[in-house]
C-alpha cells in the first residue's frame, strides 16, 4: 500500500523499481547498492534513498538492499498480490492492439472486458475478451473493476469516462488526446503519445543545438 505522505514523483517510480527487482531476483542477484541500483534505472542513488526512506529503513549502511526483501516489499506495496481488473473502452486500433496484448507479463492485470458501440463488435470476442456495447456500460455494476483504458477518440471521451464512473470505476488510463473533468473521486492518468513525442523531439534538437554550438 502506497502512503498517502509518499510524493506522487515518488510514487510513480516504485513501479520501475519493482520491475528491475524483479529481473535481478530472476537473475540470482541477492543484493544492490543504491549506486548501482541507481545505475540500473538511471536515476541517482540520492533519489532513490529518499525514495525509499519514505517507507521506513529497507537497506542496510554498508550492506545496500536485499533484492528479494525489496522486491517483495513492492509487491505488497503496489497491490501486486490482488488481481487488477481492467476494463477498456473503445476497441479501435489501439484499443485492439491492447487487447491483444492484454497485460501478458503481467499476471496481476488483466483487461476482462471492452465497450464499443460498433454494431459489428458487440458480442464478438478480439484475443478473449468480450466486447460489450457501449450503451450498457453506465447501467452495468463495475464496482469490482480497478480502473479504465480510454481509447475512444477526443470528443467521446468524458461521456465515456463519465459513463463509467456512473458503473462503479474509479481510475481512469486516458489515451484520449483530451483532458477529463470529473469529480475528485476519481483518479486519472493521461497518456498523450502526442504530446511525448513532441517532447522528445524538442530535447532531442535542443541537445543537437547545445552540441552544435560548442
Amino acid at each position: 500500500m502506497v502512503s498517502q505522505n509518499v510524493p506522487q514523483a515518488t510514487a510513480e517510480r516504485l513501479p520501475l523499481y519493482y520491475r528491475t527487482l524483479q529481473s535481478l531476483v530472476a537473475v540470482g542477484k541477492t543484493r544492490i547498492s543504491s549506486s548501482e541500483f541507481g545505475d540500473l534505472v538511471q536515476i541517482d542513488s540520492t533519489t532513490i534513498r529518499k525514495d525509499f526512506s519514505y517507507f521506513g529503513a529497507l537497506g542496510r549502511k554498508g550492506y545496500g538492499y536485499d533484492t528479494q526483501y525489496l522486491m517483495d516489499f513492492l509487491r505488497k506495496t503496489l497491490y501486486q498480490d490482488e488481481l487488477s481488473k481492467v476494463v477498456l473502452i473503445g476497441v479501435g486500433h489501439l484499443g485492439t492492439a491492447l487487447l491483444n496484448h492484454n497485460f501478458q507479463k503481467n499476471n496481476n492485470t488483466k483487461i476482462v472486458k471492452a465497450y464499443d458501440i460498433d454494431p459489428s463488435l458487440i458480442g464478438t470476442e478480439v484475443s478473449g475478451t468480450e466486447v460489450h456495447a457501449m450503451d450498457t456500460l453506465a447501467t452495468d455494476d463495475n464496482s469490482d473493476i480497478t480502473a479504465a483504458i480510454l481509447t475512444v477518440p477526443a470528443a467521446h471521451a468524458q461521456k465515456a469516462a463519465e459513463m463509467a464512473l456512473a458503473s462503479g470505476i474509479h481510475g481512469f488510463l486516458n489515451f484520449s488526446p483530451t483532458t477529463l473533468s470529473l469529480p475528485a473521486t476519481a483518479y486519472v492518468r493521461h497518456v498523450d503519445m502526442t504530446v511525448e513525442l513532441q517532447a522528445l523531439i524538442y530535447f532531442l534538437n535542443h541537445s543537437m543545438e547545445e552540441r552544435n554550438s560548442q
